[in-house]
């Protein structure tokens, strides 16, 4: 079944990349695991309001996450390795690998990112674009010489 563009309006020129980036977002499944919170902070003075994206990584230690940007991708991986030196009697904890992906909007940073009791936060801000007004002259076709 063909799938209809989403931005097929007429009005809409160049939104082309937005489109690819919306089917990467619906094509890219995911188990739910680690589960996440993303909330917006307020900015102080100057600074625009910020997002902070929270992970649940409990039991993953600093070296075993990964956070990456490619492109407009940012890419949190985890890693845990068994220890084939310990014997469970029960295990209910599994280590797990795990890899989440956030489409960035252009002009995103990510300001830095911290590891306590288990969570993994990373904060991101989109500073205020300049608003930029510009008159287009219209040419006219040269008149003809006398």
């Amino acid at each position: 079944m063909a799938r209809l563009p989403t931005l097929n309006s007429p009005f809409l020129l160049g939104f082309d990349e937005i489109e690819r980036a919306l089917d990467r977002v619906t094509r890219s499944g995911s188990d739910g695991y680690p589960p996440y919170n993303i909330e917006r902070l307020p900015g102080a003075d100057s600074s625009p309001d910020r997002l902070r994206l929270t992970l649940a990584v409990a039991g993953f230690t600093r070296d075993q996450l990964e956070i990456s940007l490619e492109e407009s991708q940012l890419v949190i991986r985890g890693k845990q390795v068994d220890d084939r030196e310990r014997q469970f009697l029960h295990r209910g904890i599994a280590a797990r690998q795990f890899q989440r992906a956030f489409l960035l909007a252009e002009g995103m940073q990510v300001l830095g990112a911290d590891l306590v009791n288990g969570l993994l936060s990373i904060d991101l801000a989109r500073p205020e674009p300049e608003r930029v007004i510009r008159k287009i002259d219209i040419a006219t076709p040269e008149e003809p010489a006398k």
